[in-house]
């Protein structure tokens, strides 16, 4: 395990109230430069395989991606992490629904105020619209995506949800991305073969954007 899951697993016990993990986090931020808060292993997961295909090596750049277990968390990590904690340099990303709580966090830490989303993605904190799934569904097309699935062994049971009452009027985006969250752990599985399946194609704007906001400056 490198410095970078470490760190990511300390700050997860401490904010866990595990009292323990304090000298650990402690210790170890000293080899971050960057922590990036997102809302959960999903975001995480797609983020390292977008980094990973575009070369880059968090370990050795020194950026943790830090998962908050929802967004509500937000304010407790960037207090512990950002000016008045450890003060680490950070970044984010979040989806539209939960942009609210990034921003009160933000300004709460005095990062600025009445932030507008341009202001955040300016801190290096993307959001997503609608989530990161609708992000990555509209950036593929519905059938690279169906594609996708087959690879994973997934595409009968889609057609299978897709033929249920409550599915049959959505439109097939629509389906694909409620496929996606009814079952735990298919968002992080998904996470990182959609971005894999992008290949050399552009990945969604927020998702470029927080990279380009962890690259270390020249």
């Amino acid at each position: 395990m490198g410095d970078m899951a470490r760190f990511r697993a300390a700050v997860s016990s401490y904010a866990r109230r595990d009292a323990d993990a304090q000298e650990a986090v402690r210790e170890l931020a000293g080899t971050v430069r960057r922590a990036v808060l997102v809302e959960g292993e999903s975001d995480r997961m797609a983020i390292e395989a977008l980094a990973e295909a575009r070369h880059r090596d968090f370990e050795e750049e020194r950026v943790a991606i830090i998962p908050l277990g929802g967004a509500m968390n937000i304010r407790s990590f960037v207090e512990l992490l950002g000016p008045a904690g450890l003060g680490l340099d950070l970044a984010g990303l979040c989806d539209v629904g939960e942009e609210g709580f990034f921003r009160r966090a933000l300004e709460h830490a005095g990062l600025g105020q009445a932030l507008s989303r341009n202001d955040m993605e300016n801190l290096g904190f993307s959001v997503c619209s609608a989530d990161l799934e609708d992000e990555l569904i509209r950036a593929l097309g519905t059938d690279a995506v169906e594609q996708v699935l087959d690879a994973q062994g997934d595409l009968r049971a889609f057609r299978t949800f897709q033929n249920q009452p409550a599915q049959r009027s959505r439109a097939v985006d629509a389906q694909l991305r409620r496929f996606l969250g009814s079952i735990g752990g298919r968002k992080s599985r998904y996470a990182r073969a959609l971005v894999e399946a992008l290949g050399e194609n552009p990945a969604p704007r927020p998702l470029e954007r927080l990279l380009d906001a962890t690259a270390p400056v020249p």
